[in-house]
């Protein structure tokens, strides 16, 4: 299975063309699509002729970059010009964008390939989608990023947009057996981008490994005007000699199964080993009442964006999403100011703590993918979208029962750089080629 960087040293070596590299993501497509429903649906036709014209391209010595002809899938939140963004909704499956999303026309202009829209939970949230984990069809390969990660990690398309509100960029990848980075909030911008709380909105990348990751974020960023983008390839490349990892306990450690406390126990003896600096990290007094208030800035702000739909076409919400909305609803004023107050204060604090080239590393979930009734805890990823800092999860190359299990590595606001480093050097001691799932049956 080709990496996109793999395949783009291949593309610039005449080796391969674009039209070949569709013509495989389409193989993978008619064999996986029937056993993990990753895809709303796929455009053929529009693939293969831009895989033509990025081939002639080359043919005519013009070369875009390394995201030239790389096959991409985008989650069915994000908009694409004359494609529908119906975000789980059946009344908006026929809602057809104007005009791409920032992020997607950057993507464009940089030669990605956009083969179709891959499958979100409804409008972004906790229902469980039709996509299912292609490690074991039985489980859930998390929400909401759900077809963007089972694609990737089936080699149906090379990368994928996603987005992160809670958990929904990291726990699927994880879950999956594919990396993922969610990066500083504001970042990469959120036009064209269905919200659900736009507070704590995060499109980023899903890859295989780091160094696509890095790829493809620098791309996304250099749409946003107010952050100058680092060559984050270059620091995935080029891997940290001697890291400084913060380990999180507590939550991390309290709501972990016994096979990810074992698994964390073994990394970070065996990164010491290898020269890493490892610490304890404490966390803050405000942290424990992290997950309850992230879920009420989410309810408040998903609230705020549905209610006058919700109100009129009821039966086009699923039932968590409309939990979530009458939370939201019934939340008193007063408490909420107090949670967005808590917010800031909390984001100041983490800021403060993560100086002097600290990265924090712990599970990227509880526990492997759990079965597909749910899309999984986002416990581990909550906290990193309600204070908005970067995060890189990689595959550890552990598995519970043939699921794989990821690292969620932490870095400070705008430290993508540093993130990118660190993770690399970890991702070359753990499972520096990708995980590939077998086809069922």
């Amino acid at each position: 299975m080709l990496t996109i960087h793999e395949a783009a040293e291949a593309i610039k070596g005449r080796r391969i063309t674009p039209i070949d590299l569709v013509e495989q993501c389409f193989d993978a497509i008619d064999r996986w699509e029937k056993h993990v429903h990753a895809w709303v649906f796929v455009d053929r036709e529009y693939a293969r002729a831009e895989a033509k014209r990025l081939t002639d391209e080359l043919a005519n010595n013009k070369y875009r970059g390394p995201l030239h002809g790389i096959p991409i899938g985008v989650k069915d939140i994000f908009d694409v010009f004359d494609w529908p963004t119906a975000c789980g909704s059946k009344l908006w499956a026929n809602s057809v964008a104007r005009q791409d999303a920032p992020v997607v026309a950057a993507l464009r202009t940089a030669g990605a390939i956009f083969l179709g829209k891959t499958v979100t939970t409804q409008y972004a949230s906790f229902d469980p989608p039709v996509t299912r984990n292609p490690w074991n069809l039985a489980h859930t390969p998390g929400g909401s990023s759900s077809g963007s990660a089972a694609a990737v990690a089936t080699g149906m398309c090379l990368g994928a947009l996603g987005s992160q509100t809670g958990g929904s960029i990291t726990r699927p990848a994880s879950y999956c057996g594919i990396a993922g980075c969610k990066p500083t909030y504001g970042l990469v911008p959120l036009d064209g981008i269905m919200p659900l709380a736009v507070s704590m909105d995060h499109p980023g990348p899903m890859a295989h490994d780091v160094t696509d990751l890095a790829l493809l974020l620098r791309v996304l960023a250099k749409t946003h005007e107010h952050h100058p983008v680092a060559n984050f390839a270059e620091k995935a490349a080029v891997a940290a000699s001697r890291p400084r990892l913060g380990r999180l306990r507590q939550l991390f450690e309290e709501k972990a199964t016994n096979e990810v406390r074992d698994m964390l126990d073994e990394i970070v003896h065996r990164f010491t080993e290898d020269g890493a600096i490892v610490e304890e990290a404490a966390l803050p007094a405000g942290f424990c009442d992290i997950i309850p208030r992230h879920r009420m800035v989410m309810a408040v702000e998903a609230a705020q964006f549905h209610e006058a739909r919700w109100r009129r076409r009821p039966e086009d919400y699923s039932p968590r999403i409309k939990q979530l909305i009458e939370e939201g609803l019934a939340c008193p004023a007063a408490e909420f100011a107090r949670t967005k107050d808590h917010q800031q204060e909390l984001t100041r604090t983490m800021r403060y703590a993560l100086h002097n080239d600290l990265v924090l590393i712990c599970p990227a979930t509880p526990g492997p993918a759990p079965l597909a009734d749910t899309t999984g805890d986002p416990v581990f990823n909550s906290p990193w979208s309600y204070t908005g800092l970067p995060t890189i999860s990689i595959q550890t190359g552990y598995f519970v029962d043939g699921l794989p299990l990821a690292l969620q590595l932490v870095a400070g606001p705008n430290r993508e750089d540093l993130l990118f480093s660190v993770a690399a050097w970890c991702e070359k001691r753990l499972a520096p080629s990708p995980l590939v799932p077998k086809l069922p049956g």
